[in-house]
Formats: C-alpha cells, structure tokens, sequence
C-alpha cells in the first residue's frame, strides 16, 4: 500500500507562508507529478511528505496514518534527488546496499534485492565501478535502484532529470514509465518541466506560489483548464491568449469582441457577466487555423519548420500557429487564422476559466 493524502498543508520559514493549505490525494500506485515554475513550493512540498522538513500546520498520511511526527526514515518512503548523492569511494554495489546494511538487513537478502535491482535497470555490468566512472544517466540509474532496493511504499523523485542532456532525458522518462508498470508502486515527482508531467503522470498537480491551481489526468489539465495560469502552463508550445471583451451573450454564449479584428463567438457560458465585460480567449497553436475566412490578420514573423510539423508565429497579433507538414509561408507573408469556437477557450477578468456549453445529446 502507497496512498498519500495531504490536508491542509502549510508551510512557514519564519513569517513567510510558502505553503498556503494544499490538499489533494495520491492514489496508490499512481504516477503524480508536482509541477509549477521554479520557486512554487513543489520540492518543499516533497521534503516535507518525506519528512525532511516539517509541516507548520495541516496533516501529511500516509496510508491513512498521520505522519508529521514519524521520522523520515520510519516513513517507508524512498527518495531519489536531483544531485544523485552517491557515495564516490563505493562500487555501484555498494552505493545500492548501503542504506540496507544500515538496517541490518541479512547478506543473501541484499545480494537478492541488489542483484533483481541491477538487472531491472540494466546495471549488471557497472556493479564494481564507481560513480565518477558512469555516465549521468548510469548515476541517475544508481539513485534509482538504490531506492528500489528498499522496497518503499512511495518513491519521491526531486527533478531527477534535470542535469541530463536533452535526449537522455527522453530515454531517461521511458525508462521511468517502464518502472513503474513493472514495480506497480505509488511514486510522486516533482518537475518544472511539463513536457515530463504529461508523458509521466497519472495525476498532475499544479502549483503556484504555494497554493494548488489544479490537480488531474494530464489530458483533463490540458482540456479543461481551470484558469488561465494552468492553460498557459499545460501545453507546448503554450497557448495564445488574446484580450478581448464580451461583445454580447447569444443563447447564453459568449460572443467576443477581438480589437481590430471583429466578433469572435464562442461556445462558453457567459454565466453573469455583462457586456464590455473583459475576457482572455485562448487557443493552443494546434487548434488555430491558417484559412482565408479567419477573423485574426497578421504577418508571419518567424517559420519554424521540423520536416514533419511547422510552428508559425505571427506578430500583432502575438499569436503561434502549428500544423502538420511543411509549409512555403515566409517572413513577412500575410495569413489569415481562424479561431474555431469549439476549441476555444474563455477566461474572465480573474483568469477564471468560463464553463463550455453542455454537448448537444445524439439523435435516436
């Protein structure tokens, strides 16, 4: 069992609150990714699940037991850090069995734990060298399989990827998913990089300055926003976001007023809000489209083309557009983009998101 809820968690360092009650669950055996920019809380957040920091108010459980007094390692959780914190005078082996004979553990039980470790992170023929003779990712691969070998309850990663290189990275988070379909266990991470949290996670939780902007299934974050900070966040590249005004409410949608383009309708509710109302309209550059009725004119100011896909950014309007292929589109060249309304996002003057209209029921 691995489940971890947090209630009303706060953290202070002296007058400064950091960590304003955040409360959400982890599943056992989820995948949950903390992610947020850089100075969040995210690793706060995980240092004190894991008991190196304490929690100045709310309640941290795991498995329904409270757990702020219970020292970190009574926990039954394991935590692999950015650093990889080897020891550089120890064999791989021995970084991996270190903290079991610590414990007391019997030889032919580390042997076995080390040993299924090392072949499930393909270590096997790196056991005698020490760390400074490993690649980053063979280090990285080390932290791992020696909080595996613990057997924890939930592994806690602290940005575990972020001093590789690019296309390590992309093998590194492969091999993570891998993991965690073979060990079935509940693991948190923290990242600032979103790319990771779509392709790992179960669950994302969203964090800003201390608070939970949002927690669910990637593709619910990306879909369903809930505020503009989240859409913004979700996504890359990153959503266009437009200011504009509410021009007047059709059937209960909005229909907004873009500056110097014209009317854009909407299938967002337009709940109490009054024309001249003022609105944020989003769309992810997947979904604008290059077409000679589009209500957005501008002129190219950069093409980036990657063979199989192109990311076009217009100047003023601010606005990125990707299809799929290649394109002749040049500096300079005028488009036109439409902004298709049922990918359209609205968010009000507090960057709240406006709820889409409910789907109109099939025919039968």
């Amino acid at each position: 069992m691995g489940a971890l809820q947090l209630r009303d968690v706060c953290k202070q360092f002296g007058p400064t609150k950091v960590i304003h009650n955040v409360s959400f669950d982890v599943p056992d055996g989820s995948f949950t990714v903390f992610v947020g920019p850089s100075g969040c809380g995210k690793s706060t957040l995980l240092r004190m699940i894991c008991g190196l920091e304490t929690v100045s108010s709310g309640e941290v459980m795991i498995d329904g037991q409270v757990a702020n007094d219970i020292p970190a390692a009574r926990r039954g959780l394991a935590m692999v850090f950015q650093s990889y914190a080897l020891y550089p005078h120890m064999s791989v082996q021995q970084n991996m069995a270190f903290g079991l004979e610590n414990i007391g553990t019997p030889k032919a039980e580390i042997a076995a734990r080390v040993g299924e470790a090392a072949r499930m992170l393909r270590l096997e023929p790196y056991l005698s060298r020490k760390p400074t003779a490993l690649s980053g990712g063979q280090r990285q691969r080390v932290a791992i399989g020696r909080a595996i070998v613990r057997e924890p309850r939930i592994f806690l990663f602290d940005e575990p990827l972020s001093n590789l290189d690019a296309e390590l990275r992309v093998d590194m988070r492969a091999e993570l998913a891998a993991l965690h379909r073979r060990l079935r266990t509940t693991m948190v991470y923290v990242t600032h990089d979103q790319v990771e949290a779509m392709t790992l996670a179960d669950q994302i939780v969203v964090l800003r300055a201390g608070r939970v902007e949002q927690v669910g299934h990637p593709l619910e974050l990306y879909n369903r926003p809930a505020n503009r900070f989240v859409a913004g966040f979700i996504g890359s590249p990153r959503m266009n976001f437009l200011e504009a005004t509410l021009a007047e409410v059709q059937n209960g949608l909005v229909v907004a007023a873009l500056p110097g383009f014209g009317l854009v309708p909407t299938n967002r509710l337009a709940s109490s809000l009054q024309p001249g109302a003022k609105l944020t309209l989003g769309i992810r550059p997947e979904h604008a489209a290059l077409a000679e009725d589009g209500v957005v004119v501008g002129q190219v100011g950069l093409v980036e083309q990657l063979g199989g896909m192109s990311t076009i950014r217009l100047d003023q309007p601010d606005l990125t557009v990707q299809i799929a292929g290649q394109t002749g589109l040049s500096f300079g060249a005028t488009v036109r983009v439409a902004l298709p309304r049922h990918v359209l996002h609205v968010f009000d003057e507090a960057g709240l998101a406006l709820p889409a209209a409910p789907a109109a029921p099939l025919a039968t």
